[in-house]
């Protein structure tokens, strides 16, 4: 069986993708076969698939045109592949495909993981002061476990070229904002982002350490195994990864996680509940990053706002497709409104109004 919807049948054709797994997996009976279509994440799409006795995750780009690089299965494919022997926790990694006859698109298959993703709560098993304080920590520790990676033992020396990482990541991201804007503008404007363009681009730090990076790493990213104490099972949404500036990674997880802060400026995308006292602040797991690592976290403005820019762009990219109709998600209409709040907080965070 399979979830019917107008913008399903532009994600999947179930029979098509069911010949290919069948080729690579076996085949299956009808009623061990189902597709659905997981509308969690916000990016790339998520398929579930049920394959007999097995539960499959499928990821793909969505339809319609997207920015340069930004959907790139493939290349997430390959560095989770890369790392399955490694000490970062992961799906099992199953099949790749850049056959365009099957779905329309790239797309891989990873097993399912068992566990908790924290979107708007924490579950009710980890409410005490020591597991709230550890969810932090392993968040922070698992971070820096990708960070220790050893990319030539793993096959990753040429994923990336992490000197001038961070310049780049500058202009990529206002090249992905150009061109969402280059369709957008004619809704609406948002000029104060042309000014934290020009900050970053004058502030690009000179020199930081050279790492593995994740690239969207942040707590709703990862999932926590079931039971107690707290454990992180996997690591998700590696579309983004490469070899770079660890900073970036930190900056981009401090970004999301609550403090005391003001209202969020897309609260769709906002968890709050780490603003119990229990949990680490900011500043806290910065200082955990640093001791596990051994590097600095140095320029925190810039990094904060970098990681404030880049939500903006995605979510002008969002805002993009939502009026190319190359999306169905309730949260893409919202960005009119809510990329002009990010450009403000990015803004705070040059100003110090927004510390860490």
């Amino acid at each position: 069986m399979t979830r019917e919807g107008d913008y399903f049948t532009r994600l999947v054709d179930p029979e098509r993708l069911r010949e290919y797994l069948s080729a690579e997996l076996g085949p299956v009976d009808d009623e061990a076969y189902a597709v659905d279509h997981h509308q969690e994440g916000h990016s790339n799409e998520t398929l579930f698939v049920t394959w007999d006795d097995r539960e499959l995750v499928i990821r793909r780009p969505p339809p319609g045109e997207t920015a340069s690089s930004a959907h790139d299965v493939l290349r997430e494919y390959e560095v989770m592949d890369a790392l399955q022997e490694t000490d970062v926790p992961l799906a099992n990694t199953v099949l790749a495909c850049d056959d365009h006859d099957v779905l329309g698109s790239d797309f891989y298959v990873m097993d399912r993981v068992d566990g908790d993703v924290f979107r708007e709560s924490e579950p009710e098993r980890f409410a005490t002061p020591d597991h709230r304080e550890r969810i932090g920590t392993q968040l922070v520790d698992t971070l820096s476990t990708i960070h220790a990676v050893d990319v030539d033992a793993v096959g990753l020396d040429e994923f990336g070229y992490p000197d001038g990482f961070t310049e780049r990541q500058v202009k990529r991201w206002s090249e992905q904002l150009t061109w969402a804007f280059s369709r957008t503008t004619e809704e609406r404007e948002v000029p104060v982002l042309y000014d934290v363009m020009s900050w970053l681009t004058d502030n690009v730090p000179e020199e930081y350490p050279h790492t593995l990076v994740h690239g969207d790493y942040k707590l709703d990213n990862v999932m926590y195994a079931p039971g107690t104490p707290p454990e992180i099972s996997a690591v998700f949404d590696w579309e983004l990864s490469t070899l770079g500036d660890p900073r970036t990674d930190l900056g981009w997880m401090l970004s999301y996680w609550r403090d005391d802060d003001p209202e969020p400026a897309v609260p769709d995308l906002t968890t709050t509940f780490m603003e119990h006292p229990d949990y680490s602040t900011r500043r806290e797991l910065v200082s955990r990053w640093e001791e596990v690592t051994g590097f600095e976290y140095e320029h925190d403005r810039f990094y904060r706002t970098l990681a404030v820019y880049k939500l903006a762009a995605l979510g002008e990219m969002f805002f993009r497709r939502y009026l190319e109709g190359n999306s169905d998600d309730d949260l893409y209409p919202q960005m009119e409104t809510q990329v002009p709040a990010l450009a403000d907080r990015a803004m705070r965070i040059i100003d110090g109004d927004e510390p860490l």
